[in-house]
């Protein structure tokens, strides 16, 4: 199971379901009897950003099938501490829409390495594994916002 996916117990029979962290806020039908799954037992509230690393990045960013945000960050920066909590809210916002994501680079060299990483934090955007474009330092919410919806 994935961070950030949620078990939902279908009200009609009883069975467990996982819903993908990027599936919710959308209507979902359980997987044994296929009633529709009440969007309420999954809503955005749940919705968090995901821890990614130098291993599984491939699968939870360029594999995704839609928007990501990868915010690059370390726990020593103080414009990242500022960051995240706004990062936290546009999750649950845009929950089941972009899937945001979090990297540490003191822990991932391989993937900051990789993506050229040389200021923190450095947020990138892909949609359909391809990036698509790059912020440093931090932003306001409403400018995040902004820039999460060109995406889409």
């Amino acid at each position: 199971m994935n961070q950030g996916d949620v078990i939902v117990r279908c009200p009609q029979c009883g069975t467990k379901n996982r819903i993908p962290a990027w599936k919710t806020g959308t209507k979902a039908r359980c997987g044994r009897c296929h009633a529709p799954l009440p969007s309420e037992l999954f809503t955005s509230s749940q919705a968090r950003p995901v821890k990614v690393t130098d291993s599984n990045f491939r699968q939870e960013v360029l594999g995704y099938p839609g928007p990501v945000l990868v915010d690059f960050w370390a726990p020593w920066c103080g414009a990242c501490s500022m960051v995240a909590p706004v990062l936290e809210e546009l999750a649950g916002e845009f929950s089941g829409r972009v899937k945001i994501a979090k990297l540490n680079v003191d822990e991932n060299p391989v993937m900051s390495s990789h993506y050229g990483i040389r200021s923190i934090p450095s947020l990138i955007f892909f949609k359909n594994g391809a990036m698509v474009n790059t912020v440093t330092g931090a932003l306001p919410k409403e400018e995040l916002r902004r820039r999460i919806q060109s995406v889409l």
